[in-house]
Formats: C-alpha cells, structure tokens, sequence
C-alpha cells in the first residue's frame, strides 16, 4: 500500500471528523450521524495503516483523532467510587441471587452427607478406631485439646489473616476449576463434608458435641456458605462446557465468566468477615449463645444481602456480567 496516496485519498475525511470533534457540543442530528459513521471509518482506517504500513506519525495521528472521537460518543468516564459502589449494590447480589439455584442444594447436600456420616461416626468406635488411635481421639477431643485449642494457637489477628488466605484459596479454587467438567468444586466439597463430619462425629462420640458446635457457628455458618456458593457457581461454570444452551460454548463460558470473577471479587470479602469472626469471636471468652448469635447474624445478612438486594438487582436486569459497552468492545481488522 502507498501510504501518500493513502493519506491523500482519505485527509478529508480525517478534517471532517476533526471538526466535528471539536464542535461536539453543537452538533445536529445529523452531523451526529457522520459523526458516528466518520469514527467507524477512521477507526478502520487506523487498523490498515499499523497492519500494512505502520508511519508512526500517521498511527499517532489517527489514534489521537479515534481517541477523541470515542470519548464524545461515549461521553464522561463513570467516577471510580460509582463503579465501586455498583459492583457491590447490582452485579455482585445479581450474580449470587441467580447462581443460588446451584449453591443451595450444594449446601444442603453438604449439610445432609456431613450429618448422615457424623452420625454413623459417633455411634461405630470401630469406625473410631479407623481415624486414630484412642490416645489420639482422647486428646483431639478432650476440655482444651486439639479440636478446641486449634482457634486459639496463634495471636486473634495472624489466625484471621491465615484462616482468610486458606479459605479465599479454597473458594477461588473451587470457582475457577470449575470449568474442569464440575468436577473439582464437587470433590472439594466431599472432602470439607468429610473433614466436618469427622469434627462433629467424634466430638459427639467424647459428649462434647454442643461444644463443638458452639466453636464451629460463630465462624462457620459463613464461611461454609461462601464454600457452598464458590462451589455452586463453579459447578455452574463447568455445565457451560457441558451444555451451553443457545449461545456458542464460547459466549457461554466467556459471559459465565466475567460473572465468576465478580463472585470472587466478593466472596474474598465475605471470608474476610469469617476470618475475622473465626480469629476474633470464637475462642473470646464470650458466652456461648452471644457468640453462636453473632454468627448467625451474619449468615442471616448475606442471605438478606442475596435474596433482598440480589433478587431487586436480578428483576433490574443485572446479571452479574460486566456492562454491555465494555463488553462488546472488539478490535477493528484490516480486511
């Protein structure tokens, strides 16, 4: 390609959207037409020049003139703090609210597999006997021992941060593997299940079952539903590989997605409280019932927070995934 005939065939054109540019505030309906329809034109025109002949002055030229055309058609960039407060008041409860449908019933399978196998610990010292020796269960079980000194061995603010990195590790695990076929979300909650079941079985089995439980609620309740939720929405992911309905596996794994990440984004919030409650109200010397009550009390906020605001912003048409204008955004091409 002759870059000078190039130049020559198409300056007008590169003037005109100047102009209109620079006069944006004044323009008619039609003048905003050519406006948008001159933008496209020099935009393809910027593409040919850095594929076939990159001038470096001709490509600063054009990338300045596109640049400002595109910030008039699409007018002032949204303040940082309104995008901020968006994700977190829309996409974020959107995208909780419609995966719900996966990460309930994973929690309820948890809850109904940790029980079920709890049970059958508690009542079998054959199966007791399989876990560890008994001089072993006595001290993992025993006033003070290993299940119940576990929240108080290191200094309230290190525990937190140790118990926030694990759990965030564990949930983004759990979201972005998901897209293996399901499979990995599904195996990390069988183990946690287990995990539980052999807290609670043997706890039970020494006497000391409500205590157990009573260290597990204030921390527990939310940090498990941040697992059921992580786990169900990466299950949601691999299911796209699986069936992707009407859209191409393509669109369908790159929209679940962009949502997967806003989970993510959330939930190192939420396990941040877990850690905290985890680091700071379970091993205080609190009675029993007021730190049991702070842990629900958090649960019952996330779900309000889900199935209130997540519910309003889904009926609004949010769905989690990033706004139309950045997300049809496609580089132009030489043809």
């Amino acid at each position: 390609m002759d870059l000078d005939v190039f130049i020559d065939r198409h300056r007008a054109s590169w003037q005109r959207l100047d102009q209109l540019v620079k006069r944006s505030r004044k323009l008619s309906g039609p003048e905003a037409d050519e406006l948008i329809e001159l933008y496209q034109r020099v935009t393809t025109h910027l593409s040919v020049v850095r594929s076939q002949t990159p001038d470096p002055a001709t490509v600063e030229r054009l990338s300045s003139l596109v640049a400002q055309a595109r910030s008039v058609l699409t007018g002032t960039h949204t303040p940082a703090w309104r995008v901020f407060t968006r994700f977190f008041t829309h996409r974020l409860p959107a995208a909780l609210y419609l995966g719900w449908r996966w990460w309930v019933p994973a929690g309820v399978a948890f809850y109904l597999i940790s029980g079920i196998m709890a049970a059958w610990i508690a009542a079998n010292p054959d199966v007791r006997a399989t876990i560890a020796a008994p001089d072993e269960l006595r001290e993992m079980t025993r006033v003070g021992g290993g299940y119940e000194s576990y929240y108080s061995s290191d200094p309230a603010g290190s525990f937190a941060a140790k118990v926030w990195t694990n759990n965030a590790w564990v949930a983004a695990t759990c979201l972005l593997l998901g897209v293996l076929f399901a499979l990995p979300p599904i195996y990390l909650l069988l183990t946690n299940a287990v995990n539980l079941a052999v807290g609670i079985g043997l706890m039970t089995s020494a006497g000391r079952g409500a205590e157990f439980l009573g260290l597990l609620a204030p921390h527990g309740l939310l940090e498990l539903t941040a697992v059921f939720v992580a786990a169900g929405i990466g299950m949601r992911l691999g299911w796209q590989v699986i069936d992707p309905g009407p859209r191409t596996r393509t669109a369908a794994l790159a929209a679940e997605g962009r949502s997967v990440v806003a989970v993510a984004l959330g939930l190192v919030v939420v396990l941040l409280v877990s850690g905290v409650l985890e680091g700071f109200v379970t091993p205080s010397g609190l009675p029993t019932w007021v730190r049991v009550g702070i842990g629900v009390v958090a649960e019952v906020l996330f779900l309000l927070y889900v199935f209130v605001i997540g519910r309003r912003a889904a009926a609004e048409g949010e769905t989690g995934d990033v706004d139309a204008s950045e997300r049809d955004d496609v580089a132009p091409v030489a043809v």
